[in-house]
């Protein structure tokens, strides 16, 4: 019997206690914000005692425990990382179908918030530690579990600081179990771009429109120069795009039809608008916050010097800005990539498509350091929103094949 077959025999043996698992580490509620993650962390410490894992607590924010465990084969190899979240979007309890944080079972499905952001993925990442701790006489290298805190504040206490403070956390790969559908994997990321505007006028009567400009209505104005942002040529190289246009369909049937689209292209949300005291006054004062994707490969400073071009035109608006997470990826003809498009086929009968992610993941912190990252995860069924959920049997082959590609990967 071949090792692989043994790893998927292990996994269906124990496939009671992983769907188990999933659910109490669900019901642990770690919504960020507050971001305390203690609870949900001890239920990972729990069942890495349970099956005598190394492992460590690492909490330069004592409410926001990372927890770091590595093993290592019988050589020295390659070094894969395996990295997941532990905090959550947080809730409101409205449209609920069951309570936000019970993980329950509805049709087959585990129901919760985090079910597919992202503690799917983080528990088949401990699985895959666990299961491969009884295979380490096999294989070279070494696996190091990263489960972080933070991440849905961009980890600053998480994976970011983890990065500057833990060097067994680098590796030569990173897998990750972020929402991507069992259908695509991502190599890459558009990047996040958070600027904030403020608007100052003199502001006066409302029928003495003449005296004074409208802080609001510039604020339209501006709002509508970015928009031109959306058409602007990033410059993305043509092997990117090519690499995209070739899984479009997938990339549409993973994130909506639309997605292909807009993922080589610059994108503004305009997140929140105030501006004003009352309807027959021309408001003084209007800020917004703008939220702007860049595309992987994008020629960054020129679309800084298109904002500010644009702002320069508006003498009573001034910017700030608030986050820049630069775009990022990596080979996506890659050896991981490779693994896992072969593991999906024979799990599957399908080979799973490269893309680049729309959202922001902690595996840009790895590509950042040139480290591949790669992340196939669930369908992003409900992330952020009511009835998140994931089905139990996507659950179960994310698991399978997150163990026989680190497996794989650490063989070679």
């Amino acid at each position: 019997m071949s090792t692989k077959i043994e790893i998927l025999n292990s996994i269906e043996n124990i496939k009671q206690e992983i769907i188990s698992f999933l659910q109490e580490f669900i019901q642990a509620a770690s919504p960020n914000p507050p971001g305390d993650t203690t609870a949900a962390a001890k239920v990972i410490s729990k069942l890495l005692e349970k099956y005598e894992m190394p492992f460590r607590w690492v909490a330069p924010q004592k409410t926001m425990p990372n927890i770091i465990g590595s093993i290592n084969g019988v050589s020295s190899g390659r070094h894969l990382i395996l990295n997941g979240h532990i905090d959550v979007f947080p809730v409101s309890e409205e449209g609920w179908i069951t309570p936000p944080w019970s993980g329950e079972i509805i049709e087959n499905k585990i129901y919760g918030r985090g079910s597919t952001d992202m503690k799917c993925g983080t528990s088949a990442s401990i699985w895959t530690y666990i299961i491969l701790n009884k295979f380490k006489s096999e294989f070279s290298g070494k696996l190091t579990l990263t489960c972080v805190s933070d991440e849905e504040t961009f980890g600053p206490w998480g994976s970011r600081w983890l990065m500057d403070n833990e060097p067994e956390v680098l590796g030569d790969c990173c897998l990750n179990g972020e929402p991507s559908s069992p259908y695509t994997i991502r190599y890459g990321e558009k990047g996040l771009l958070w600027l904030t505007f403020k608007i100052q006028t003199e502001g006066s009567h409302g029928a003495y429109t003449h005296l004074s400009k409208s802080a609001t209505l510039v604020a339209t104005d501006l709002i509508q120069e970015l928009k031109s942002l959306e058409f602007l040529d990033a410059e993305v190289p043509s092997s990117l795009l090519e690499a995209q246009k070739k899984s479009a369909a997938a990339f549409d049937q993973g994130m909506g039809i639309g997605a292909a689209v807009i993922a080589p292209r610059v994108t503004l949300n305009i997140g929140k608008i105030s501006g004003g005291l009352k309807n027959n006054m021309v408001p003084s004062e209007c800020s917004f916050e703008a939220d702007i994707r860049l595309p992987v490969g994008c020629n960054l400073d020129k679309i800084l010097q298109s904002i500010e071009k644009i702002t320069k035109k508006f003498p009573e608006v001034s910017m700030e800005q608030n986050m820049l997470n630069p775009p990022s990826h990596c080979d996506p003809d890659g050896d991981m990539m490779d693994i896992l498009r072969s593991n999906v086929k024979d799990l599957k009968g399908f080979q799973p498509e490269p893309v680049v992610s729309l959202g922001g993941t902690d595996a840009r912190l790895w590509r950042y350091k040139n480290i591949p990252a790669y992340v196939y995860g669930p369908t992003p069924t409900g992330m952020g929103s009511a009835n998140e959920h994931v089905p139990i049997n996507d659950y179960l082959h994310i698991v399978r094949t997150h163990a026989l590609s680190a497996y794989d990967y650490l063989m070679k």
